[in-house]
C-alpha cells in the first residue's frame, strides 16, 4: 500500500496535477463563486508558466544535480552499485531490453569497470508488477552489460528492491556477506543526494559516482547568452516542466523518507 500511495499521492503536488485540480475547482465554481474560479485559473496559469520556463527549471535541477560533482579521477573501490530505473523490459515491438532516459547509469558502470575502478558490479532493482511486470531491472541491466562485454562473473544481481530504501537495505546485506567495505554508487545526478543519504544511513562507505546530468555548465551559460535566448527561455516548454517535476519529486522523496526515518 505504501508503495502505491508513494507513487500516487505526490501527483497531487506536481505542477501539472495541481494545475488540473485547480482548473477543475475553477470549472465547478465558475457560476457560483467567480472570484474563486478566477483565482484558480490564475494560479494554474502562473504555476505552469513558472515551472515550465528554462530559468526556473534549470536552476532548480542544478540545486540537486551539482551537490555531488565527482572529482576528475574517481577513486577505486571493491564494488560498484548501480541503481535501477535505467531500462525498459523487452516487450514487443522492442527487439530486446531498451535503455531509458536514465540508461547512462548502465553505460557508466561499464566504462568504470573497463577503467578498473571496481572488480564487481552490483545491480539493484526489481520491477513493480502493476506497471506491467516483466523481468527485474537488475536482470535487464545485466543483459545490457554482458552485451557490452562485461563478464557475467563480475555481475551480482539484486532483483527484489522496489524503491531506493530497499536498494540500500538489500545491497548492504550483499556487501556485508562478501566483506566489501567501500563501494562506488552509480545513479542519476538528480537521484544521488537522496540515494547517498540512504546508503550512508545503512552504514556503508559510499563514494558518489553520479551520471545522467540534465543540466551542464554550458546549458546554464546559454540561458542568458543573448537577449533572444533570455526571452526564449522564459517561454513554456514541456521538457522544462518535466525536469522541474522530477526535481520536485526528489525533494518530496527526501521529505517523505526523512519522516519515515530512512535518511
Amino acid at each position: 500500500m505504501f508503495l502505491y500511495l508513494s507513487k500516487l499521492l505526490p501527483l497531487l503536488f506536481y505542477p501539472l496535477g495541481l494545475a488540473c485540480i485547480s482548473l477543475i475547482v475553477a470549472l465547478v465554481m465558475l457560476g457560483r463563486r467567480p472570484r474563486i474560479a478566477a483565482f484558480c485559473i490564475t494560479f494554474s496559469l502562473v504555476l505552469l508558466l513558472v515551472s515550465s520556463n528554462g530559468w526556473v527549471s534549470k536552476f532548480f535541477v542544478r540545486s540537486l544535480e551539482w551537490q555531488n560533482i565527482p572529482p576528475a579521477e574517481l577513486p577505486t573501490a571493491e564494488a560498484m552499485v548501480v541503481l535501477g530505473g535505467a531500462t525498459k523490459s523487452a516487450f514487443p515491438p522492442r527487439p530486446g531490453v531498451d535503455l531509458s532516459e536514465q540508461g547512462d547509469r548502465v553505460i557508466y558502470a561499464a566504462q568504470l569497470y573497463r577503467q578498473q575502478k571496481a572488480p564487481l558490479i552490483i545491480l539493484s532493482g526489481g520491477r513493480i508488477d502493476w506497471r506491467g511486470g516483466g523481468t527485474a531491472e537488475s536482470t535487464d541491466m545485466a543483459a545490457i552489460l554482458t552485451s557490452l562485454g562485461i563478464p557475467k562473473q563480475a555481475i551480482i544481481e539484486e532483483p527484489n528492491s522496489l524503491n531506493t530504501y530497499q536498494n540500500a537495505v538489500n545491497v548492504s546485506k550483499i556487501i556485508e556477506a562478501k566483506g566489501i567495505k567501500k563501494v562506488l554508487l552509480i545513479t542519476s545526478a538528480m537521484h544521488m543526494p537522496r540515494s547517498l543519504l540512504i546508503f550512508k544511513k545503512q552504514g556503508m562507505d559510499v563514494i558518489p559516482a553520479p551520471t545522467d546530468f540534465l543540466v551542464s555548465e554550458g546549458e546554464i551559460q546559454e540561458l542568458g547568452n543573448t537577449p533572444k535566448a533570455a526571452i526564449l527561455n522564459l517561454m513554456p516548454n514541456t521538457d522544462n516542466l518535466h525536469q522541474f517535476t522530477i526535481t520536485l519529486k526528489e525533494y518530496l522523496g527526501m521529505l517523505i523518507y526523512r519522516l519515515r526515518g530512512w535518511l
